[in-house]
């Protein structure tokens, strides 16, 4: 079939098998399939679309519900459009051709194609980043959801303490990172329940110091921990000391493999993202380091086209305001509907410029003694200004420069 009637592709994604439709400019069904999820699957797919009109230059556009996998992979390769639907997007278009509400996966199909063909203009193809930015968004993005992780563990690692072990919480609080310290791991692996950290000698307790890897000041935290395992805490009974002692053994071995996970993951993403050109002008910003850098890079990507502006950023990251009016009501509020990836990291990101900038110091002050900002919303207007910053330096591939992004902030102090 020749490219002078358009063609739109819908396809239905599962686990196993997905659903596959094609429409034409008018609305009218042309073809519909359905294909397995291996390489005989997508090969079906692929002729199907050769056979309606898909060129290498001229490719037939696609909707899908998910942005990820084997089949995404398989159909962004050229030039291809691909549109990640939002599957609560795609259940309101679905209300357009049939109030009943009923569902199928084939006319799931055809309600992503009929999306493109009527609203593609108001829809956001996947950007084009390249190889490299998504190997370091995969990385990125695992060693986040690894820091999450670890840090759940340790959570319920505490409470858990709490309930028979207050020594424990005591003896490791002056320590940073706490209960993810190899330290707090080996001593506690020594030392599972109270009554067995009493018995613990002043040699013991320094042999698991070192098997942690310390190398300063052994001695000294080996006889402050001792003496805080030997002060007067109140104990449970001692059978049901020694079962809640087997209990934090196990949380504890899933914490030393998330820890393991969060350093090695750390390890690969300081490895990859120094490689990608963009990494110079993110670590140019104050309070962006690799691991944060590389965050960032991983939400926003390398496509220099997939924002139109600076206020398209901040609305993707959700540190812009957004305003609701009806009639004679009106109210700013803040964003809901975000990345809440790139959200998250725009208060470490913010936090941390604090003391690595005086201008956005001086913008942090300014927000809470003139405009009269709680602590989360000052900081929120300062990541708001600084990625619309970073917009800008991406796009004149210029470096930071504090002077030029707060002039107002710093002339008071000059």
């Amino acid at each position: 079939m020749g490219r002078d009637i358009l063609i739109y592709c819908g396809i239905d994604w599962a686990e196993k098998t997905h659903d596959v439709a094609l429409v034409d400019d008018s609305g009218q069904l042309l073809a519909k399939r359905h294909i397995t999820d291996d390489a005989a699957g997508y090969k079906l797919l692929l002729d199907l679309l050769a056979e309606y009109g898909d060129t290498e230059d001229h490719p037939v556009p696609v909707a899908i519900e998910t942005s990820r996998g084997l089949l995404v992979a398989v159909l962004r390769q050229g030039k291809r459009k691909v549109f990640a639907i939002n599957p609560m997007a795609a259940a309101r278009y679905r209300d357009r051709h049939a109030v009943s509400r009923k569902k199928s996966d084939p006319g799931d199909a055809l309600v992503l194609a009929n999306i493109l063909r009527t609203d593609m203009h108001a829809h956001r193809p996947l950007p084009n980043d390249t190889d490299l930015a998504r190997a370091i968004a995969v990385l990125a993005r695992a060693q986040q959801d690894a820091t999450w992780n670890r840090q759940q563990i340790a959570n319920q690692l505490r409470s858990l303490l709490r309930e028979y072990y207050p020594a424990a919480l005591d003896a490791f609080a002056t320590w940073t990172n706490g209960l993810c310290r190899p330290e707090a791991r080996e001593v506690l692996k020594a030392a599972p329940t109270p009554a067995r950290a009493v018995l613990l000698t002043r040699t013991q307790l320094e042999a698991a110091l070192r098997r942690a890897g310390r190398k300063r000041g052994i001695t000294a935290e080996a006889e402050r921990l001792r003496d805080a395992f030997r002060a007067d805490w109140a104990h449970q009974p001692a059978l049901v000391e020694d079962a809640l002692g087997k209990q934090m053994l196990a949380l504890l071995v899933q914490l030393e493999a998330a820890c393991t996970a969060a350093d090695d993951l750390a390890e690969a993403v300081e490895e990859a993202f120094p490689k990608h050109p963009d990494a110079d002008i993110l670590l140019s910003f104050p309070g962006l380091g690799v691991q944060l850098g590389a965050r960032v890079l991983a939400e926003i990507g390398d496509d220099r086209q997939r924002f139109a502006d600076a206020r398209g950023l901040k609305a993707y990251a959700g540190s812009s305001p957004i305003t609701r009016a009806s009639g004679k009501k009106s109210s700013i509020t803040r964003r809901r509907v975000k990345n809440d990836r790139l959200n998250h990291v725009g208060y470490l990101w913010a936090f941390s410029a604090l003391r690595a900038s005086t201008g956005a110091m001086a913008h942090y002050r300014q927000r809470r003694d003139e405009h009269g900002d709680w602590h989360a919303a000052a900081q929120r207007n300062l990541f708001n200004r600084m990625i619309g910053q970073l917009h800008h330096c991406l796009q004149k591939r210029e470096l930071f420069d504090e002077h030029t992004a707060f002039p107002a902030a710093l002339a008071p102090a000059a």
